[in-house]
């Protein structure tokens, strides 16, 4: 897989390149399933992430067909999202059990987890109706890639090193004011937020490494510890949330009881340890950045 747009090449080419690529295999995970539907459905996600990231790299040049494409990535992803959320809530399940404080509270964690891993298990029921979906996903890849063939951009080195500057500084803008607005608060949405925005910033990262591989490297493994972190944190806030919805589905109010404070006690050590890795990944000036990846830009022309 090529997840990269080289400054000496035409930026139209690139770009689609890199599109098609994302759209391609999310339509062969969907299809061919080689570890299973579940995986297929994840590795697809993935890719619609890198996608819409893509797409809002290059947005001021495309506005309405970032909004366009944007919305219709958005919602397919959607329409898979349910089996992808109780495969995580099993997984998170296992993460609390790992970290677990004491005897009864693993206890009750095991407990837990088994009823998760067989909610999981009892959703396959309902696979005619996700089939129906994956295989509706697959149709709207393949007109996302229809929109995508008809794009163009002004090509140039100029061009494109202006172009990619401004998606660059954007995203960095973009990825501080979220981490400034977690800095005070708990809210599971902000910090969602600031795993999106950290995201963004991976795979610009994974996208320009050749400009400055050692560099690039060193800052993809610093936001992928953030990502993880708020990966985990937002699964922990989805089990929650379903504690709330259904309290009957984990049986004894002991059990909820420690959950919850297994919740509570682990996104606290998750959002504390994300913020501070965070503060260091984006400590850099978005304008002063986004202008070393200007002249690394026309360095390579």
């Amino acid at each position: 897989m090529s997840y990269h747009i080289r400054p000496s090449e035409h930026f139209t080419a690139e770009f689609k390149a890199v599109g098609t690529e994302q759209l391609t295999l999310a339509m062969a995970a969907l299809a061919d399933r080689p570890q299973g539907l579940p995986e297929a459905i994840h590795d697809a996600r993935k890719n619609f992430k890198r996608l819409r990231s893509l797409y809002r790299l290059a947005a001021a040049d495309i506005p309405a067909f970032r909004r366009s494409e944007n919305a219709r990535i958005r919602n397919m992803a959607r329409t898979l999202s349910t089996s992808r959320d109780a495969t995580a809530l099993v997984e998170v399940s296992r993460y609390l059990l790992d970290h677990a404080e004491n005897n009864d509270e693993r206890a009750a964690l095991k407990r837990i987890s088994k009823v998760l891993t067989a909610r999981r298990d009892e959703g396959g029921a309902e696979g005619n109706q996700l089939e129906e979906n994956v295989t509706a996903a697959i149709t709207t890849c393949g007109r996302a890639l229809e929109a995508l063939s008809r794009i163009t951009f002004q090509d140039g080195s100029k061009k494109g090193a202006k172009r990619i500057t401004k998606g660059w500084r954007k995203a960095l803008e973009g990825a501080a004011a979220a981490r400034e607005a977690c800095v005070e608060t708990t809210d599971a949405h902000l910090f969602h937020e600031l795993r999106k925005r950290s995201q963004d910033y991976r795979f610009y990262l994974d996208m320009l490494q050749r400009l400055w591989p050692s560099a690039m490297h060193a800052k993809r493994v610093e936001v992928t510890k953030v990502v993880d972190l708020l990966g985990h944190h937002n699964d922990l806030a989805l089990l929650a949330s379903l504690v709330d919805e259904q309290p009957q589905l984990f049986g004894k109010s002991e059990d909820v009881a420690y959950l919850l404070s297994a919740v509570i006690t682990r996104q606290k050590i998750l959002r504390d340890q994300a913020l501070t890795i965070a503060a260091s990944v984006f400590r850099d000036d978005p304008k002063a950045e986004s202008r070393k990846i200007k002249l690394l830009w026309q360095e390579a022309v």
